[in-house]
């Protein structure tokens, strides 16, 4: 048996060699269509990998409180008064550090340069529980907080808008229209954070943001806050802790058990599956895309097959006449069909790597390097499109009657 099909990959290869154009052609889908599933599976693995660093590189055990609305559909704000009370151990225990954030947007100026520029007012725990650094300077204390303090630590894009040839810290930036002291930069952040690009923003003293740059009240007359970051202890009480986060914002609201939450909270898995579904979901489409391209190479395949059959009609019939069996003609096609795939599937894997190695040279942020996984994947696909594909021709090569088949001009 093994004889056999050693010597139908022979006879296989001493076609393909006989009729090289007419083979490449009908090799070109499958290499085309493997390319395309190993590159473009490579690509939605590498932004799912590069999403799930980014999210990584924002903190550990984190836990975001957001706005939410009420039964009237009205945002309900959070202030700074919760953050305060959600930072009791008493209240929530299994917390480590609460932060709050308050977010704008307003003109910015300095040394003549003027831009728009995001603000972010938080309190000087903002390095610890996101993990930064600076770069140059310090990071405002908590006197600076407590006095309203017109401070402010710079990104390093803000640092090229405005001060791309002075040493910033210690010169003088406007917001809107109040004049702040540059006291630090931060180093560069390797994530996008929560609201977009984390090298582009000013931190200020959450106090000064609130009396001197935005100046909102609620109802209650408390200062509106735009979220609430919490870190948890550990990795095993990030779920403890959103479950005393809720039930204390639902005691310090006065939320019965019957009404919905007026907030929301998300923790790190809880984005970072919703990613994943997203990503997984994208992954699946590129796939299929590309998937079409195997499929035309296939029917490819199907058709050369069927002209092959034609042309080798006599051939068949004296095979039968001298003792050929139906699988032995059956078997015969089926491996030249397979060895046509997986040729072709061969040569796709090959480009695949030369490809992606391309989009990570591009890319730098992406390793789009095919995994082990997708290439036996790719390779199976290959020998499976053969085998689907070829059945049929195979079948039809069978079937022939050799009286006829000798006749077959």
């Amino acid at each position: 048996m093994f004889t056999s099909v050693l010597e139908n990959i022979r006879v296989a290869l001493i076609g393909l060699r006989s009729n090289k154009l007419r083979a490449a052609l009908t090799m070109l889908g499958i290499t085309i269509g493997v390319a395309a599933v190993i590159v473009l599976v490579s690509i939605g693995q590498a932004v799912d990998t590069f999403v799930r660093d980014q999210f990584l590189g924002l903190g550990t055990n984190l836990i975001l409180v957001l706005n939410g609305e009420n039964e009237r559909g009205e945002t309900v704000r959070l202030t700074l008064n919760e953050a305060e009370a959600l930072a009791d151990f008493a209240r929530v225990p299994d917390a480590l550090n609460v932060m709050p954030q308050l977010n704008s947007t307003l003109p910015i100026s300095a040394n003549g340069r003027e831009a728009m520029g995001r603000i972010r007012g938080v309190s000087p725990i903002f390095p610890e529980i996101r993990s930064r650094t600076l770069a140059a300077g310090r990071f405002f204390d908590q006197t600076e907080m407590d006095g309203l303090a017109r401070v402010a630590v710079i990104g390093l894009t803000v640092v090229d808008r405005l001060f791309p040839d002075v040493y910033p810290v210690g010169q003088n930036i406007r917001i809107g229209s109040v004049t702040f002291r540059v006291i630090g930069v931060m180093a560069e952040a390797g994530s996008t954070g929560f609201g977009g690009d984390e090298n582009d923003l000013i931190f200020v003293p959450i106090t000064t943001a609130q009396t001197r740059l935005v100046g909102e009240r609620v109802l209650t007359g408390d200062r509106p806050i735009t979220s609430v970051l919490v870190q948890a202890r550990d990795g095993d009480g990030v779920d403890a802790a959103a479950r005393q986060i809720r039930e204390a914002l639902r005691d310090l609201r006065g939320i019965s058990f019957r009404d919905e939450d007026t907030f929301e909270i998300f923790t790190q898995t809880d984005l970072l599956d919703s990613l994943g579904q997203i990503t997984g979901l994208l992954t699946i489409f590129l796939g299929i895309i590309a998937g079409i391209s195997l499929l035309v190479g296939g029917i490819g395949i199907m058709n050369i097959m069927l002209v092959t059959v034609t042309e080798r009609t006599r051939e068949i019939g004296l095979r039968k006449a001298c003792g050929a069996q139906r699988q032995d003609i059956v078997l015969q096609f089926l491996t030249e069909a397979t060895v046509l795939s997986l040729t072709g599937g061969l040569i796709g894997i090959t480009i695949a790597y030369g490809g992606s190695l391309a989009v990570t040279l591009a890319l730098p942020d992406l390793s789009v390097l095919p995994q082990v996984g997708s290439i036996a994947l790719a390779a199976g696909i290959s020998i499976a499109i053969g085998l689907f594909f070829g059945i049929y021709p195979a079948n039809r090569a069978a079937a022939l009657n050799p009286i006829d088949a000798l006749r077959y001009e």
